[in-house]
């Protein structure tokens, strides 16, 4: 088997694409699929100032050296979730990442800004740890994005991901998020842009882009996620695309192209005239109180410490 392109030794064959790549095509077929869906969805422009969330995992750090390959001005952003080893070993990664190329990177710890962490949070909410974990993330963000001037979040959402999710929702019918089961979510009401320019590409060739480029990410799941739904998700997905190559590809993109549309009137967002912004932390919020600083405070009850501070962060250039 010979590379599409040059006819060199291959080092990946993609069977949903009917094609074999050596290295330096790889990587370029990487950056094209991601330059193809910026433009496709109109994600952001050249002068924007992008926000990308990083995770010290694959996906979200071969998407940043992406977009850097590709002249964009990013800012890293890392969250520590305060999950034992798994949170040290992802700010590590993500650090160690953005030391090697200088990049500038802004590490964020929950428990030192809002005096919780995620197994605190899960254990005073009684809800599975990811529903905290997803919210608590969120929020940070959008604030740092909105305090930051950023003009786009950036997320390493990648098509394994994305087709899981919608294969969830359509298992239930979740209309609401059928609605937002989009690659782009417009900014407006006071939350920024949200973009995921890797729905074209899979785990499996973030994993060999990271290889191909020496980029050292944590390989482990995260602990508590454990029993999540989506996971298993993943795994039908997997299996039916082992038998029908370009199956995965082919459920995301057709609902997008033929089927999200029947959604649109269904997302239950509230109108900018029902948005006001929370008493305690100036968050766009329908109530007084945001769903985030409610959770805070739950949390905080379970463990009281000092006063937390949330403009502690540091920062690697």
């Amino acid at each position: 088997m010979r590379c599409r392109v040059c006819r060199g030794p291959v080092v990946i064959e993609l069977r949903q694409h009917n094609a074999a790549f050596c290295q330096d095509h790889f990587l370029k077929f990487c950056r094209d699929q991601v330059e193809r869906t910026i433009h496709k969805f109109k994600m952001f422009e050249p002068d924007d100032r992008l926000l990308v969330a990083v995770s010290g995992g694959k996906d979200s750090l071969a998407l940043w050296d992406i977009l850097h390959e590709l002249g964009y001005d990013t800012t890293g952003l890392v969250i520590g979730l305060g999950i034992g080893d798994y949170s040290e070993a992802s700010t590590a990664a993500a650090v160690a990442f953005a030391e090697d190329r200088g990049l500038p990177l802004d590490v964020v710890s929950l428990k030192d800004t809002h005096g919780f962490d995620v197994p605190q949070a899960a254990k005073a909410t009684k809800r599975v740890p990811c529903s905290a974990c997803g919210m608590s993330k969120r929020h940070i963000f959008d604030s740092h994005a909105r305090n930051g001037a950023f003009d786009v979040v950036v997320t390493g959402h990648n098509l394994d991901d994305e087709a899981a999710v919608l294969f969830g929702n359509v298992v239930r019918w979740e209309r609401e998020y059928l609605a937002r089961q989009s690659p782009v979510l417009p900014a407006g009401q006071g939350f920024p842009r949200k973009v995921k320019p890797l729905v074209r590409l899979g785990e499996r060739e973030m994993a060999a882009y990271c290889v191909l480029r020496n980029i050292d990410y944590i390989v482990e799941e995260c602990p508590m996620a454990e029993g999540n739904k989506h996971l298993a998700y993943k795994d039908l997905l997997n299996g039916l695309e082992v038998e029908s190559p370009g199956a995965k590809r082919a459920f995301y993109f057709g609902f997008l192209e033929r089927a999200a549309a029947a959604f649109a009137d269904a997302a239950d967002t509230p109108t900018k005239d029902d948005l006001g912004r929370c008493n305690r932390c100036g968050s766009p919020s329908a109530g007084e109180i945001c769903s985030f600083c409610r959770l805070t405070e739950q949390a905080v009850a379970l463990s009281p410490r000092p006063a937390p501070n949330p403009n502690k962060e540091t920062s690697t250039q």
